[in-house]
């Protein structure tokens, strides 16, 4: 309000009208007229927003000490006043908090633990691909569990061996993992031998299934688009024309 009663008193000014201000400031011509006939912004202000009580006053003491004792969450505020029979809604609860947030910050709060998805992708990725929060992070939960910290040397070491397709090396990966004592690896290594030949062959050989897949992906997408729209006909086509 301070503002646009100023702005428009500079206009007024440099002579221009009512009409041409409220089309440069884009406001209506009503709103330009009542702040042109204001003296000053107070006195727009007086009588609407000062001295105007809140159903929120009662209870702004406890939200105070509440604030203070860290409890900055405006939902579980509101939900505690409501408890001492503030009968208004919550958003009254939420703009009073954001006040308070921007008079009174408080420090940043505690970083969220990482989940089990979290650590996965850490201990699967590549440790150049990690920044320097994650590899730190990642340190210190494998500091404290032995297990995982072998469990993750051993992903690494598969991840290696796929990477640089040295399935000769498999059978020795798979010994080291069957004598740690890492039960969860072991279900994974025994899936392996089940069909050890194709699986060397994967890890040492430049073919891949990969464009196979990509077909079929295609040949999906294809009847995905097709389906209720046209004949049989027409669909053997665009898969011939799409191979």
């Amino acid at each position: 309000m301070r503002e646009q009663h100023a702005a428009v008193h500079a206009l007024l000014d440099e002579g221009l009208g009512l009409r041409p201000i409220a089309r440069r400031l884009g406001l209506a011509r009503n709103t330009v007229r009542r702040l042109a006939n204001a003296a000053t912004a107070d006195e727009l202000l007086v009588g609407r927003w000062t001295g105007r009580t809140s159903i929120l006053d009662p209870y702004k003491l406890y939200l105070h000490q509440r604030w203070a004792e860290g409890c900055t969450v405006a939902r579980r505020l509101f939900e505690e006043v409501r408890e001492r029979g503030y009968p208004g809604g919550e958003s009254v609860v939420k703009r009073y908090v954001q006040r308070l947030r921007e008079a009174f910050p408080h420090d940043d709060p505690p970083r969220k633990h990482p989940s089990v998805r979290d650590v996965t992708s850490w201990i699967t990725r590549r440790p150049d691909r990690l920044d320097d929060d994650q590899a730190q992070r990642l340190k210190q939960i494998l500091a404290r569990c032995p297990a995982l910290d072998r469990t993750a040397e051993h992903v690494r070491a598969f991840a290696e061996l796929m990477n640089d397709r040295r399935g000769q090396d498999l059978g020795q990966w798979m010994e080291r993992v069957q004598a740690d004592d890492l039960p969860a690896l072991h279900g994974f290594v025994n899936g392996l031998g089940q069909d050890l030949d194709a699986v060397v062959a994967g890890l040492s050989l430049r073919y891949s299934s990969g464009a196979v897949e990509g077909h079929n992906n295609k040949i999906k997408m294809i009847k995905r688009q097709m389906f209720g729209r046209a004949n049989f006909d027409l669909l053997r086509k665009r898969v011939l024309l799409a191979a």
